[in-house]
């Protein structure tokens, strides 16, 4: 089934079990995960797509990730830097990788990680134009393909 709107897209995410809901979740931070030089949020997600990942390796990856979703708000400042604020949305979407089950996690990183986009195209202004939606579908047709 190729997905083309995000009626389809939040349907087949929801339709997933919260484990892979993390990892198709990390393969969505993956795609913009070159906007944040954050170490911490490039393990959580490394570690969001392992299936024997335990509930104590996720608190604690939540609690690192947290503090580094904190640490990028107050990089942004008043004035907006998009380059900033686009990392920000980077560590947010890592954070719905790692955070205790809840519904449709894979839709909250989805949308950070368009929001993350978004800004790294006003930054190199390009625009707010961006294409990440069109690529998130890909990335899920391919993951209920494997």
């Amino acid at each position: 089934m190729a997905i083309a709107n995000d009626k389809d897209f939040k349907a087949a995410l929801s339709a997933l079990d919260p484990a892979r809901q993390r990892q198709v979740a990390a393969r969505f931070v993956d795609s913009v995960l070159a906007m944040c030089a954050d170490v911490r949020i490039a393990g959580a997600v490394s570690a969001a797509k392992r299936l024997d990942i335990t509930d104590v390796e996720l608190a604690a990856m939540y609690l690192a990730v947290k503090t580094a979703s904190v640490e990028s708000y107050t990089q942004c400042g008043h004035e907006t830097d998009w380059t900033d604020q686009a990392g920000h949305f980077v560590a947010k979407a890592a954070l719905n990788c790692v955070r205790p089950a809840a519904d449709n996690l894979a839709w909250d990183a989805a949308m950070a990680a368009r929001m993350a986009r978004t800004c790294a195209t006003i930054a190199d202004g390009e625009g707010s134009e961006s294409r990440e939606a069109e690529a998130q579908y890909r990335i899920l047709d391919a993951f209920l393909s494997e």
